[in-house]
């Protein structure tokens, strides 16, 4: 059994040369991407946010469908990440070795790590531009202000890329994803404001979501699509940036221990 390597990883301009990689591979499969980006996001305004949101009218002072535009395109992030850092980032480990191809070159475990966080954070953004874009033609943005939300989708992509790469450096196959996404992505889907303010949740449960990235990524993004002054800005990009160092150390830490013979 490999023994745990606990060095704090070394972030170099190196690891620049994956996420170049990644977008290269990325180009061939534009025409699907696209597709996905803009169809999904769009039944999802239009079933729920119209549909829905001609019965609700308004909820948290705006429009229903600002609401659960600004909530999709958070946790699209979380979804667009975990799915590139789970399913794309263990085919590369280990059924193709691309990783075991890649450290015959002078990069190593870090800069290949560092290079997927990038990526899944870019993927992300990607994801996020498509919603905003889709959001905007439906009327459901009120101000310029909502550009802002596109670094902020890009930290929330950072921030469950370490976890899903967690869990592909843990993983037997690919089967063992789903534990993931039903015990951690599923719950903070339906749970952390997406839908609904966590205001309606009981105050025990509401003390559990605010520990989850998810609610915080929600928290920044939903003023800046509604046009709305954002409360505790360095609160939420502080929980955000702290899962994101942590789970790059760990995700370094255990890809480490299942590569390095």
């Amino acid at each position: 059994m490999n023994a745990m390597n606990w060095q704090l990883p070394i972030i170099r301009r190196s690891a620049l040369t994956i996420w170049r990689r990644n977008i290269l591979v990325w180009r061939k499969l534009i025409g699907p991407a696209i597709v996905m980006n803009f169809g999904e996001p769009a039944l999802y305004l239009l079933g729920l946010g119209f549909g829905l949101g001609f019965f609700i009218g308004e909820m948290a002072n705006m429009p229903y469908l600002t609401f659960l535009a600004s909530g999709i395109i958070a946790s699209t992030a979380m979804t667009t990440a975990s799915f590139e850092g789970m399913y794309s980032v263990y085919t590369r480990m280990v059924p193709q070795n691309t990783y075991e191809a890649i450290l015959t070159t002078p990069l190593d475990i870090d800069d290949i790590l560092a290079g997927e966080m990038l990526w899944c954070g870019t993927k992300s953004v990607f994801s996020g531009i498509a919603i905003l874009l889709v959001a905007a033609l439906l009327g459901a943005v009120h101000s310029w202000h909502a550009l802002w939300a596109i670094p902020v989708v890009f930290l929330t992509g950072l921030c469950f890329a370490g976890p899903a790469i967690i869990m592909s450096a843990l993983s037997p196959g690919y089967d063992f994803f789903n534990y993931y996404f039903v015990l951690a992505v599923t719950p903070m889907f339906i749970m952390c404001g997406v839908f609904y303010p966590i205001s309606t949740l009981p105050e025990v449960m509401q003390s559990i979501v605010y520990l989850l990235p998810l609610t915080h990524a929600v928290e920044l993004t939903r003023p800046l699509i509604a046009g709305n002054p954002v409360e505790h800005p360095l609160l939420h990009l502080g929980v955000l940036a702290g899962y994101t160092l942590i789970g790059y150390y760990f995700a370094v830490v255990l890809t480490r221990k299942r590569l390095i013979v």
